[in-house]
């Protein structure tokens, strides 16, 4: 996992809509999220109505909020820039989706799964990676997606108060990596 501490790395993807998005767009934020999703993983399903509500409410907070998909498009056609464009309206996400297409955005993060969360202070410095709560899909009696982990980070980090380091990581889907592109950490 990224140390707590680093500085969040940059980026220059294009979104949705072909547009060139950097993490310098984000400068002056008061916290930064940083989601590793992807179209087709049954993790994100499970949580993409909670995603979009959780990017609305932080966002009118004055937080920044990105998505990034770092699959492999080609072997994995659901998740082409193409079907993030449909993904994006049918899911009702405001918040800038991007495509990484050489996956060396995820490297730099250290991203292993969909979904994998990242939140950065308002000096870019990374106080929380882990999950969005403690719901899974596919379980008989699953528990309701409240977001209440990933919220918790947020809400400390906009309060200016400090974030405990004792953090459940992520669960998902690994993220698709291109055939001898995989990370030393996969």
């Amino acid at each position: 996992m990224l140390p707590l501490g680093t500085i969040a790395p940059g980026f220059q993807l294009p979104d949705t809509n072909g547009k060139v998005v950097s993490l310098s767009h984000f400068n002056g934020a008061p916290a930064t999220l940083v989601m590793f999703i992807c179209n087709h993983c049954p993790y994100v399903i499970h949580i993409r109505e909670q995603l979009a509500k959780l990017g609305r409410e932080y966002q009118e907070k004055g937080a920044a909020v990105v998505a990034i998909n770092s699959n492999d498009a080609k072997n994995y056609p659901a998740d082409s820039p193409e079907k993030m464009k449909e993904e994006t309206a049918n899911a009702g996400y405001t918040f800038p989706y991007l495509f990484d297409e050489t996956q060396e955005v995820a490297k730099a993060y250290r991203a292993a799964c969909t979904p994998d969360f990242f939140v950065f202070n308002k000096e870019l410095k990374l106080v929380y990676r882990g999950q969005l709560d403690d719901s899974r899909p596919r379980v008989a009696n699953p528990l309701p997606v409240t977001g209440r982990d990933l919220r918790a980070a947020l809400d400390a980090v906009l309060a200016g108060q400090e974030v405990p380091a004792n953090q459940t990581p992520s669960m998902g889907c690994n993220i698709k990596w291109k055939h001898g592109n995989q990370p030393e950490y996969f």
